[in-house]
C-alpha cells in the first residue's frame, strides 16, 4: 500500500514539473508573439543598407589615372592595375583594372584614399558565385552601378530598427513617406553652421 501512494506521489510530482515546463515554454512563445517580427521573407523582401555600408566597390575607368595608390594602401595589396606609359603625353594610361572580391575584406582604404574618387563603396551585397573566378571583376564589371532595393518593382524593401520612424516597431507596416528616427548627416552639419552663426552673431553684439 505504501509503495502504491509513493508512487501515485512521484506521478503527481513530475505531472506538475511537466505542467511547469510547459507553462515555462509558452510563455517563451506568447512574450516573442507580442515582439516586432525579424523575419525576412528573402528574395521577395530585402532589407535596405545602411547609408555607410561597404558593399562591391563601383570602379569609375575615366577618372582613373593608374596611380596605384589604391594597390599600396591595401591591406592583401588587391586590386590588379595594368598601365602602359605614353612617351607623347609622358603619362600613363590604363589599361586594366580588376579586383578579385573572393579575396576582398571590404576595408574601405581604396576607396578613401583615391586621389580622383574613381572608385566608391556601393550596396551591392549579393555576390554569390559557383565559381570562385567569377568575383574576379576587370573594369567592365566594376563599372555596372548596382540596382538598388528601393528601385526594383519585384522586391518589398525593409528597414532595419534603428532606421524605423519613432514609434513604429514593425518594418512590414512603414507608412509611405515616413523618416527615420534618427537625423540625416547633412542636417547635422546644417545644425552646426546654424550654431556657429547664432554664436558669431552674438559675439559681433
Amino acid at each position: 500500500m505504501l509503495n502504491f501512494l509513493k508512487q501515485v506521489g512521484d506521478y503527481a510530482k513530475e505531472t506538475v514539473q511537466a505542467a511547469k515546463y510547459i507553462g515555462q515554454g509558452l510563455s517563451v512563445t506568447f512574450d516573442h508573439m507580442k515582439r516586432r517580427p525579424i523575419t525576412i521573407q528573402y528574395p521577395y523582401e530585402k532589407l535596405v543598407p545602411s547609408e555607410r555600408y561597404r558593399g562591391r566597390i563601383h570602379f569609375e575607368f575615366d577618372k582613373c589615372i593608374a596611380c596605384e595608390v589604391c594597390v599600396r594602401v591595401c591591406p592583401i595589396n588587391l586590386p590588379v592595375v595594368d598601365w602602359t606609359f605614353d612617351k607623347s603625353t609622358k603619362k600613363k594610361t590604363l589599361d586594366h583594372y580588376s579586383i578579385d572580391f573572393g579575396v576582398c575584406i571590404f576595408c574601405g582604404n581604396c576607396v578613401e584614399y583615391c586621389p580622383t574618387n574613381c572608385l566608391s563603396m556601393t550596396e551591392e551585397y549579393e555576390l554569390a558565385a559557383y565559381d570562385r573566378h567569377e568575383l574576379n571583376y576587370d573594369n567592365v564589371a566594376l563599372g555596372r552601378l548596382p540596382y538598388k532595393v528601393t528601385d526594383d518593382p519585384m522586391v518589398t524593401p525593409m528597414r532595419e530598427l534603428a532606421y524605423l520612424p519613432k514609434g513604429v516597431m514593425d518594418p512590414h507596416e512603414l507608412p509611405a513617406g515616413s523618416r527615420r528616427a534618427g537625423k540625416l548627416p547633412e542636417e547635422i552639419l546644417a545644425e552646426l553652421e546654424a550654431s556657429k552663426t547664432a554664436k558669431g552673431d552674438e559675439t559681433t553684439d
